[in-house]
């Protein structure tokens, strides 16, 4: 029996899975990672602290299953993480997070060349990221941009300068035309900077023997194109319908609908990446989870739901938000927090929390709707909200569509699909 792995790269964590060619689940391993350095507008991380969990994930995954069976492996990552690299690989600075902003300089540059609706508009795109490393590196350095997945893989085949037509997106890719769009040239970028953009699934190249030997894994295991984290969520949750929809629910919030075609609007933080012949189109908030960590553990978040009435709708207004700053439905760097005024009874504030999302999603869906996606008639749920169930139905009477947990939830099974692909 073939088992094929997927690697996903969240806020919080590394996970992997191995399935079979059936998408039956044959084992799985994680490993925290620390927070990212955070002040103001940067948050950067060390991309060597991505490395060191994926190889302690690998090696756990594969202590607990066939690992001989292996035969493929993919990665996703957080979208818009970037990092540049010299020619070998070697990150030359700490890598910048989905959510850094500082910016914006960089992205009126990238404003006053780019179309209305690229996805590389703002102060949290890759490509803004990469013209900011860029002003803060030694000229002449510079081999490679790269994001989170992309670095990871190149790690594991031990091939750099390749990415995947949906982390390359907020880079400047043409997800339409399937190109670097002529108008990146008047950004003066050196020569051979961007990657190579390879579909998701695609092969890539093998395990390097070494690194194999290492993990516990057969030679010969083939390296495939991954996506991102989002993406491969939606991957596992098996939409694949217009109309069907997901929101994943993890440290941020992502809605993603199946659409005929493609929808773009830097106004809206609205992009679209392929699937197959269709498109996911969506947004990422940057409401989510790390909101409700801010007040609350997860037991807590436990005890307190089941105080709450999802039938009864609270009074509070917010907008939550764990910083300035939001990316979709509303694009405005600037944007605060609503977090108050808080109650004293913790299940009303909670409520107001999850109540306030709700909204962001209402707004979210109807928005995209607007702009010539279907509306959901159903919404699955991924990541670690879809567990509350006190959630899944203030969010269902908020959205007047039935919320439902996916049957396959995680990114990293989605990443695995990835990996099966590209091993036929």
């Amino acid at each position: 029996m073939n088992l094929y792995v997927g690697i996903d790269l969240g806020t919080s964590g590394c996970r992997a899975i191995a399935i079979d060619a059936a998408g039956g689940t044959h084992g799985s391993a994680a490993c925290p990672l620390p927070a990212p350095v955070r002040s103001g507008g940067r948050v950067e991380q060390d991309p060597e602290i991505w490395w060191e969990a994926v190889v302690a994930t690998l090696r756990r995954l594969s202590a607990g299953i066939d690992a001989g069976a292996v035969r493929s492996l993919a990665v996703d990552g957080t979208s818009s993480t970037t990092l540049l690299t010299d020619a070998d690989g070697h990150p030359l600075a700490p890598a910048l997070m989905y959510d850094d902003t500082r910016a914006k300089e960089q992205a009126r540059r990238i404003e006053a060349l780019s179309p209305s609706d690229s996805a590389a508009r703002g102060a949290g795109s890759a490509l803004a990221k990469l013209l900011w490393l860029l002003d803060h590196t030694t000229p002449g350095k510079a081999g490679f941009a790269l994001h989170q997945a992309d670095w990871v893989t190149g790690r594991l085949c031990g091939r750099f300068g390749f990415s995947d037509s949906n982390n390359a997106l907020k880079l400047g890719y043409d997800p339409v035309q399937r190109c670097w769009p002529a108008w990146l040239a008047k950004l003066g970028l050196p020569g051979g900077l961007l990657p190579e953009v390879r579909e998701p699934g695609t092969p890539l190249g093998e395990l390097l023997p070494k690194l194999a030997r290492r993990l516990g894994l057969p030679a010969g295991v083939r390296i495939v194109a991954g996506t991102t984290d989002s993406t491969a969520a939606a991957i596992a949750s098996g939409v694949s319908r217009p109309g069907d929809a997901v929101t994943s629910l993890g440290s941020t919030m992502v809605l993603k609908v199946v659409s005929h075609r493609p929808l773009f609007s830097s106004r809206y933080g609205i992009y679209s990446q392929p699937l197959g012949d269709a498109w996911l189109a969506g947004g990422a908030s940057n409401s989510g989870g790390a909101v409700l960590r801010r007040f609350f553990s997860d037991e807590q978040l436990e005890r307190i739901s089941a105080r709450i009435d999802p039938r009864r709708r609270g009074c509070l207004e917010y907008y939550p938000l764990p910083a300035p700053g939001e990316r979709f439905p509303v694009a405005d760097p600037g944007l605060q927090p609503r977090l108050t005024p808080r109650p004293r009874d913790d299940a009303r504030f909670l409520q107001g929390l999850l109540e306030g999302m709700a909204r962001i999603e209402r707004r979210g869906y109807r928005l995209l709707a607007e702009l010539g996606a279907p509306a959901p008639v159903a919404v699955r749920t991924v990541g670690g909200g879809a567990r509350n169930g006190v959630w899944s139905e203030i969010r269902s009477r908020f959205l007047g569509v039935p919320v439902c947990a996916a049957r396959h939830g995680e990114a990293a099974y989605g990443a695995a699909l990835l990996a099966r692909r590209g091993a036929a």
